[in-house]
């Protein structure tokens, strides 16, 4: 895979910026070495005080010296992330995960992300449009307040569909709502176990798929993200997340 688990790294990134970008999501930049990171889809695990197990979360973007992540505040370690000033220090590991693989793409991809599962998509996106390739991006919530980077996919150069639960924004209904119609040459996904299934049984193409939602501690230690493939089991955290739809079992 793209971002195969061959070189992990422990070092300290600082904040630069943690700031809210939609109801209980909040994007947090961080300065500090990224060398570790092959490619989109892998994450990184965080240490912060007071918690005894990391919290894994997956990378938005990156670049020399800097990262970018996006997460929901929906327990006390990301609540408490979500309160952490400029300057704080973190001690995170990266190089975590195996990522996408881009070479599989075709011309015309799909990108499918749902809810907590669209960050990873913005990474993915940015390096296929430097590629050359055209993508689609399918952004799915369950109302206007929870939409972010919808402008920032746009800016990139790719075709955007906001599909929203209750109908305020965009197409009413599920992702898959949105899928109908489209021509793609294959799907990249990542969103809720529920979600991920739906698309599984809504594509027409091969595609890629992120369990990340199944993580525990992130660094294959309490097994609680195994789950039983057509070549084997698999921890979630270290041989995925990424799996082949050709290999998933539901």
């Amino acid at each position: 895979m793209y971002g195969d688990v061959r070189f992990m790294m422990q070092s300290v990134f600082t904040v630069e910026e943690n700031i809210k970008i939609a109801v209980n999501t909040y994007k947090m930049v961080l300065a500090g070495d990224t060398s570790a990171i092959s490619g989109p889809g892998q994450f990184v695990n965080i240490k912060l005080e007071g918690f005894y197990l990391r919290r894994p979360i997956s990378v938005c973007d990156y670049e020399s010296g800097r990262l970018t992540i996006i997460y929901k505040a929906v327990g006390k370690g990301t609540e408490y992330m979500s309160e952490l000033a400029k300057g704080v220090q973190l001690d995170i590991l990266t190089g975590l995960g195996n990522g996408y693989d881009l070479s599989k793409s075709g011309d015309l991809p799909l990108l499918i992300g749902g809810g907590a599962g669209v960050p990873p998509m913005y990474c993915l996106c940015k390096k296929l449009i430097g590629e050359g390739k055209r993508p689609t991006v399918i952004m799915g919530f369950n109302g206007s307040d929870e939409i972010f980077y919808e402008d920032e996919f746009k800016a990139l150069g790719a075709d955007v569909i906001i599909a929203t639960a209750d109908g305020s924004t965009g197409v009413k209904g599920f992702v898959t709502d949105a899928v109908n119609g489209l021509e793609y040459s294959y799907v990249y996904t990542c969103g809720p176990e529920p979600m991920l299934k739906a698309v599984y049984n809504t594509i027409s193409t091969s595609g890629q798929f992120s369990f990340e939602e199944r993580m525990g501690c992130g660094f294959g230690a309490c097994m609680g993200c195994s789950c039983e493939t057509k070549y084997g089991n698999k921890r979630i955290c270290k041989d995925g997340p990424v799996l082949e739809k050709e290999e998933i079992i539901w």
